[in-house]
């Protein structure tokens, strides 16, 4: 399994292909597209992401040491903004996850190319899956 930082560089280096925004944003509405959808059973109001414009739900768990993300969005770039960041944090233990700054969003300009309501609601999905990953890390100790 890669670090997080070599997931991010791979994530880098694929953005650094498309030379226009539109088509970033069509690939990050493609990764949106491969994340496999949560079950209706799991759109629970305890796992929507508090400070998203869109309906994000995220589901964490522990499996043999290491946080499993799964998420959902109803909305196309939202998705792709929560796949993106499901394939740089799941799979990692909750001290990685924790301790480890995100820098993707800044290194492929998605900082400055997201509206601030996406911006910000980017920043909540990163800070609530820091938070789970911390939760479920007491609840294993």
């Amino acid at each position: 399994m890669l670090t997080i930082e070599a997931t991010e560089q791979e994530i880098i280096d694929e953005f650094a292909m498309f030379d226009q925004w539109d088509d970033k944003y069509q690939y990050l509405i493609d990764m949106g597209k491969s994340l496999a959808p949560l079950e209706e059973a799991a759109k629970t109001e305890d796992r929507l992401i508090r400070g998203c414009q869109s309906r994000v739900w995220l589901q964490s768990s522990l499996e043999d040491g290491r946080v499993v993300f799964r998420a959902d969005s109803d909305a196309i770039i939202t998705k792709g903004l929560v796949a993106l960041m499901v394939r740089v944090l799941s799979g990692h233990t909750p001290t990685e996850i924790a301790s480890t700054p995100v820098r993707v969003i800044e290194a492929i300009g998605l900082n400055s190319h997201l509206s601030p309501t996406r911006a910000n609601g980017l920043l909540a999905m990163v800070k609530q899956m820091k938070l789970d990953a911390l939760a479920l890390s007491a609840k294993q100790n």
